[in-house]
């Protein structure tokens, strides 16, 4: 089963760009986030139309959204009580893998949550996810956690761990967070799993870089985490670079995982 997130950056916006990536890649699943758009004018037939017969979603105008394209049935669906009732979570049942879609906040600017809400937000979101999990779901539990994290955790997630260390994203506080949630739950991180640590490993390029490839600064920001469990059914990931390059892109790029399905 191939699973993939994306935050798009608008559905609607890239609904083009959505229909050449699940044509060539053919993910049975899809996660988006920031798909930007109400639930009443969510472009459900045009979705339907490239294949997935079975999405969840849920979102507000202009900001947030998330949702879960399959082409499995979908069962069980629900969204968490966040804070600020913001459109940022979604999960259900595929294929007897429960898969959890996040959208974590950015921040915003200044890393100090004293005179920065957004940062102490995006602190307490992070803080509310993992306490969730712990007290809700057992780690022998068949997941998959995925979306738009928000956090680059690791030195070569980023083009300069020195450069950034202050910068929001990459901040030694979101990543201690973000490797606490990842550890409390022995949650196995699919693309360092088959990606050596010294390697850089992007899947975001700032809009403010003209030539993004040229420069390549880029941060690992999109994430696909397993439940121990489904260790032995990992059999590849890929981060398809190549899609910031295409017509009006989004800023991050897919991440896909491929596993084994379960018996």
């Amino acid at each position: 089963m191939r699973i993939a997130t994306w935050n798009i950056n608008s559905v609607r916006l890239r609904l083009g760009l959505l229909e050449n990536f699940t044509s060539f890649f053919q993910p049975e699943v899809l996660c988006l986030q920031e798909t930007k758009v109400q639930d009443a004018f969510f472009p459900i037939k045009e979705i339907e139309s490239m294949g997935y017969k079975h999405v969840a979603y849920i979102g507000q105008k202009s900001y947030n959204g998330v949702a879960i394209l399959s082409k499995y049935p979908i069962t069980g669906v629900f969204s968490c009580d966040f804070y600020n009732q913001d459109r940022r979570h979604i999960a259900g049942l595929i294929n007897g893998i429960e898969i959890h879609n996040f959208y974590v906040p950015a921040g915003g600017d200044e890393p100090d949550e004293k005179i920065n809400p957004k940062f102490k937000h995006k602190l307490e979101y992070i803080k509310f996810i993992q306490k969730w999990f712990l007290e809700n779901r057992k780690k022998d539990d068949k997941i998959i956690l995925l979306g738009d994290l928000n956090i680059a955790p690791h030195a070569n997630d980023v083009w300069s761990t020195k450069q950034l260390k202050n910068v929001v994203s990459h901040t030694l506080v979101e990543r201690d967070l973000l490797i606490s949630l990842q550890e409390s739950f022995n949650f196995i991180d699919s693309a360092r799993y088959f990606t050596n640590m010294e390697e850089k490993l992007y899947s975001w390029w700032s809009y403010r870089n003209k030539d993004w490839r040229k420069s390549d600064r880029g941060r690992r920001l999109d994430h696909i985490w397993a439940s121990s469990p489904l260790e032995e059914k990992l059999r590849s990931v890929q981060i398809i670079k190549d899609a910031r390059s295409w017509s009006k892109p989004s800023d991050h790029v897919p991440l896909i995982l491929d596993l084994q399905q379960l018996d």
